[in-house]
């Protein structure tokens, strides 16, 4: 065996990692950790709840002072005189949110407690109230339970057709006047025209109806969307009454127009204005003759569309209806005549209230009418035509018989 004195093995040379330093990390006292670490939770929880108590705090304290002003009816923008309808059958609840919208409550579900609390739930009357905002609750509630009914309620029937402004029709030379909605309010001492006519102009026009109105291209913007019908109003002969008349008829009017009238007029290519101006024409042509309207409606399609007759209407009543405003400058004019020219298609918005009938016939008219022109006589009848040399034979015979009436279109 060789001698491998040659090779010089040192020991440290198999000694792995050498010339490597490891730092360990000093032990420490786990436990004394875990110590430090709870109490610094415990810290933090004590100064949550503390500042969670203090919020609370001041925010019971705020409610209550918020709520006891208004138990009392102190503060908060209070000071003015304010007017409320309560119609028959209404909840405490319904009540509260009244009295909220005339600013006599910012709390209405404490006015609720409150009322449960003393027992006056069933007590409340219905009514018109004309009180302070600055009243309270205690005086609110006897109010309510003492003052009821204070208004006289008077049955008011606005007849389909029936316009804003009052209207003179000329039937055969003879002029026949069509009272507005504005008269019959007045004449019923409902309200004044005057209040009637300020409250039109005090709605916003952020419903899904009322965004179709054509604001300030029609000579009044609600004409033709306050719903013909008989209501139940209140007789006080104020500016309150004629703003729940007003509210009353376009929440009846969006009540009545549904969904699938709003989709048929899709499909038809119209706007909901354009469907009830429409509406409002055939109204005033028919009358209450229900039976012809949808044929009424199919001449006017038709002559939206032709090019013979210009694509106007030819209707006698949007002459009327001008002639009813003293600045009128022919904007409703679908039939020529000594002051202006025939406009082509629709007036800018409707010409009068139209009853449902009118609506769905603007909706649903006769399909593939041969007609564009129709008259009728004085009993009533209607005579359709295809040629105005058709028309005008009708007419003639009718003349000849005493029996033409020149109250519609001809």
């Amino acid at each position: 065996m060789e001698n491998n004195s040659n090779f010089n093995i040192n020991d440290d040379d198999f000694v792995i990692g050498k010339g490597f330093e490891l730092e360990q990390e000093p032990i420490q006292n786990k436990k004394g950790k875990k110590n430090r670490d709870k109490k610094d939770n415990t810290v933090l929880k004590n100064v949550i709840w503390m500042v969670s108590i203090f919020v609370v705090s001041i925010a019971i304290a705020v409610t209550c002072i918020y709520a006891g002003a208004d138990f009392l009816g102190l503060g908060f923008g209070r000071g003015q005189d304010a007017q409320m309808d309560i119609p028959m059958g209404s909840s405490t609840a319904a009540i509260a949110e009244k009295l909220e919208e005339s600013g006599a409550v910012k709390m209405p579900l404490f006015f609720r407690l409150y009322s449960k609390l003393m027992g006056y739930e069933s007590r409340y009357k219905y009514g018109l109230y004309t009180f302070s905002t600055e009243s309270g609750y205690a005086k609110i509630a006897d109010m309510l339970m003492n003052d009821g009914a204070k208004a006289e309620s008077v049955k008011v029937t606005i007849p389909e057709g029936t316009g804003i402004n009052d209207y003179v029709k000329n039937v055969n030379g003879e002029k026949v006047v069509v009272k507005g909605i504005a008269t019959i309010l007045e004449e019923k001492g409902v309200c004044s025209k005057k209040d009637f006519l300020y409250a039109l102009g005090e709605v916003e026009f952020d419903s899904q109806l009322l965004k179709n109105c054509n604001v300030g291209k029609t000579y009044y913007s609600l004409e033709g969307y306050l719903f013909p019908d008989t209501y139940d109003f209140y007789a006080y002969d104020s500016a309150e009454c004629a703003r729940m008349v007003v509210e009353k008829m376009i929440t009846t009017a969006e009540n009545k127009i549904t969904d699938d009238m709003y989709k048929r007029a899709d499909e038809l290519g119209y706007s909901m204005n354009e469907i009830l101006t429409m509406a409002s024409i055939i109204q005033m042509e028919s009358g209450n003759n229900t039976k012809y309207m949808k044929d009424v409606a199919g001449v006017f399609y038709n002559r939206l569309g032709n090019k013979e007759v210009g694509g106007t209407l030819g209707s006698s009543p949007t002459l009327f209806y001008g002639d009813s405003f003293k600045n009128d400058d022919g904007r409703y004019n679908t039939q020529a005549d000594d002051k202006f020219s025939a406009i082509k298609g629709l007036p800018p918005g409707p010409l009068c209230s139209p009853g449902l009938d009118a609506i769905n016939a603007a909706l649903y008219p006769t399909e593939k009418s041969p007609y564009y022109y129709f008259v009728t006589d004085s009993d009533g009848n209607f005579y359709f035509h295809k040629t105005i040399e058709e028309q005008n034979k009708t007419i003639n015979n009718l003349k000849g018989n005493d029996n033409w009436i020149n109250e519609y279109f001809n």
